[in-house]
This record gives structure tokens, sequence and C-alpha cells, in this order.
């Protein structure tokens, strides 16, 4: 049962680790964009409010957001573990999220932060856009989002480096090799791959 969530600034490869994460511990990634993606493609009564909110433009409410991830973490496969990916983003979610945990008994058990340089994420960024000929993926576009990450999640993840739940993990560097180094830093914490929990039942 291990109960963890995934911050990281765009461009630090937190999707492609947040798979990696969710294979070896044996629990679903529950990205809160995929979320709503889910539920506007199935056009759910959630999904049409979030769609014409999306539509306007305007930011989903804490209210709309906080319902999509209750009715997710009631799923089956999230009963025993989960890894949270885009969510909670303010502090009204942290403590919904306490407050959610709490009435199920539950807890967290860990949160993953990639580190990673900002100019070499933007270095990386920029390459890729022009690669993959994205011209509005200026660096300029690039270093704001950074800056609009920064500025929404510190105060976050402030709040899990008091509590002690905090694992920084440079994220920088090939994908096997920050995978090893979250597996090492877990494991540090005495949160085990499936693989090794299976291994001490035996």
């Amino acid at each position: 049962m291990t109960r963890m969530l995934i911050v990281g600034p765009p461009g630090a490869g937190k999707g492609t680790q947040a798979s990696r994460i969710t294979a070896t511990y044996g629990i679903p990634d529950i990205s809160t964009g995929d979320i709503f993606r889910e539920n506007i493609k199935n056009e759910t009564p959630l999904g049409v409010q979030v769609k014409n909110i999306v539509d306007a433009g305007d930011y989903v409410p804490d209210s709309l957001t906080n319902e999509l991830i209750t009715n997710r973490l009631m799923e089956d496969d999230a009963r025993n573990g989960f890894l949270l990916d885009g969510y909670p983003r303010t502090p009204e979610q942290v403590h919904y999220l306490d407050a959610l945990l709490q009435s199920n008994d539950q807890k967290l058990d860990a949160v993953i932060q990639l580190v990673a340089d900002q100019d070499e994420i933007v270095s990386r960024l920029t390459k890729r856009a022009q690669e993959q000929g994205r011209a509005d993926d200026s660096e300029e576009a690039i270093r704001h989002r950074q800056q609009v990450y920064l500025r929404e999640t510190s105060p976050l993840v402030d709040v899990y480096r008091d509590r002690g739940l905090l694992v920084e993990v440079d994220g920088l560097g090939n994908v096997d090799e920050v995978a090893e180094r979250i597996k090492s830093a877990l494991s540090a914490r005495g949160i085990m791959p499936v693989a090794e929990r299976d291994e001490s039942v035996a």
C-alpha cells in the first residue's frame, strides 16, 4: 500500500518517471490531466462541466478538481495505493486531500520531487521544440511555464518538506538513471518495489 505524489517542473520527465514508478510499485498513475480528458471524452456530467470551463479559458475550480479526484481514488485499483500527478496544486487542495485520506484511515507515504536546473530544462525543451517544429514553444514561453510552476508549487513543496515527506531526486540524466535514483531514495525510506515486497513475504 504505497500512496505518493510526484511533482517536477515541465520538461523534467515527470510523465515518463510516473509510468516507471507505477510499474515498479504496482500502483495506478493518477494524472488530473488524464482524468479531465477521460471525463470530457466520455461526456460525463463532470466532464461536460469541465469542458465548458476549459472552453471558456477559465481555471477549473478546486471544488470540481477535488470531486474528480475523490471519484478516481474510490475506484478499486486505487484502494491499495496510487501515484498522484498534477494534484494537489493549491493549498486548498492539499487540505482537501489530507481530509479525504484521513476519512479512509490513509496517509501519504512520500512526495517525490524531481529537481532540475532551470537553464538545463529550458535548453532541453527549446531544442525539442525546434526539432518538432513547434514555433509556439519559444524560450520565453518555456521560461514563463517554469516560473508559473515554481510560483504555484513552491508553497506545496514546503508543506510536504515540513512534514518530512519530501523525497528530492535529481531529475537530470537518462531515464534509467533517474528511475534508479527514485527507487534508491524510496527504498531508503522503507518503500519497497512490488517484486521485493513479494520476495520478503515468500
